[in-house]
């Protein structure tokens, strides 16, 4: 079947998830004409999509290839566009790095540095009335425990925000043409910095996860330099775009339904399971992209090689055969089988420390703001695939 939504039409931006109702009631996958490719809405078939090895992630380059050097240079040496044997080299890698110890390193540092970022935020909210959460919390939070991860100096972080807003709109459909460039300016930039800390790290270790990724050795394999670097960068895109728009889209799901923030404000310990249903729903990434490498079927249709298919994650997240009452926000939601860090393969491999920061972020809020409510409503970014929130004005 044809799928009928325009991921530029800003009422379907504000609210897509009637319009995933009516594609999930109707078929599994149906085709769109606009985004070129199949797209699976049922929870069921985008598990598929997400798990199946004739599915890959098959790295295309940005064209034209001598416009986006960085950009490309980037990706194809990125764990989440690799597939095996490749893949399993790098993920074995990476996650040799990660098993060091860095997510518990920093559960307490981010505890408080979310408890300080909060006070920030309320100190703006008494002397002003309202406040951005988004500009106090939600966006400074995962930039800093990024910093921290990857040892980037303090002088040196307040790069890292802009250089990841600027290279994800690479992955929005019909960008302009100025986006674009800019998405180079950035990864060349990003690129030569990280090479630079690699450098750094090689001479004068350090207690962070560029020196683990410029060390790790399995059966003497080491990441190359393009590798260490595509991997810092994917982190940096991961991690920062995913937490803020979760906090940010979370938080307005919380105030806008305001029982379940009053619930969790009375019992701290549901905020573990809370940060599993803010990400469901709401769901920071909305579309993920494979492409068949052999002909394969997903929840009956037919998938040819070379075809492009798209797990829609918010679709998914909404659907009534997984999820009781789909519409509905409840922070104490078990189980909750949501796919908002990917599934196969390619999981999220810095899903723990995504969910160390949220959980922060919330636990921060309810214990130091309880009485806290919308001051007006939010400001809704323009994009589809990665959806958020310019603004969240909070008193």
């Amino acid at each position: 079947m044809s799928a009928q939504f325009d991921p530029a039409d800003p009422e379907f931006i504000a609210d897509p998830y009637p319009v995933f109702a009516k594609l999930r009631a109707a078929a599994p996958v149906h085709r769109h004409d606009g985004l070129g490719m199949l797209v699976a809405v049922s929870h069921a078939a985008c598990s598929e999509v997400l798990r199946q090895r004739t599915l890959g992630r098959i790295w295309t380059d940005a064209t034209p290839a001598e416009a986006f050097t960085a950009f490309n240079l980037l990706h194809r040496n990125s764990l989440l566009e690799s597939e095996p044997p490749r893949h399993t080299q790098l993920r074995r890698l990476i996650s040799a790095a990660f098993a060091r110890g860095h997510t518990e390193r920093l559960r307490p540092w981010v505890g408080a540095l979310a408890e300080r970022m909060v006070d920030t935020l309320a100190a703006r909210i008494a002397e002003d009335g309202s406040a951005d959460l988004l500009e106090h919390l939600a966006a400074p939070l995962p930039i800093e425990v990024i910093g921290e991860l990857l040892g980037v100096p303090d002088a040196d972080r307040p790069r890292l925000q802009p250089w990841s807003n600027a290279i994800v709109k690479m992955y929005e459909y019909g960008r302009a043409p100025e986006l674009a460039a800019a998405a180079e300016r950035a990864a060349a930039e990003f690129v030569g910095y990280l090479r630079e800390l690699a450098a750094r790290r090689a001479e004068d270790p350090g207690d962070d996860l560029v020196t683990d990724l410029v060390t790790v050795r399995d059966g003497g394999e080491a990441l190359t330099g393009d590798e260490l670097v595509g991997t810092a960068v994917l982190l940096l895109m991961a991690g920062h775009e995913a937490t803020v728009n979760v906090v940010g889209n979370g938080m307005f799901a919380l105030l806008t339904h305001h029982d379940q923030w009053e619930r969790l404000v009375a019992d701290p310990g549901l905020v573990p399971l809370a940060v599993e249903e803010l990400i469901r729903f709401d769901a920071p990434l909305q579309l993920f992209e494979r492409t068949a490498t052999a002909d394969t079927t997903v929840a009956g249709t037919v998938v040819p090689a070379g075809t492009k298919v798209a797990a829609l994650l918010g679709a998914a997240a909404r659907d009534p055969e997984v999820f009781a009452d789909p519409d509905v926000l409840d922070v104490g939601r078990t189980p909750n089988p949501h796919l908002g860090f990917g599934a196969g393969i390619h999981y999220c491999v810095g899903a723990p420390l995504a969910r160390v920061e949220i959980a922060a972020a919330l636990t921060a809020l309810i214990t130091r703001l309880p009485d806290l409510r919308l001051a007006a409503e939010p400001r809704r970014r323009s994009e589809f695939v990665i959806r958020g929130l310019h603004e969240l004005r909070v008193c």
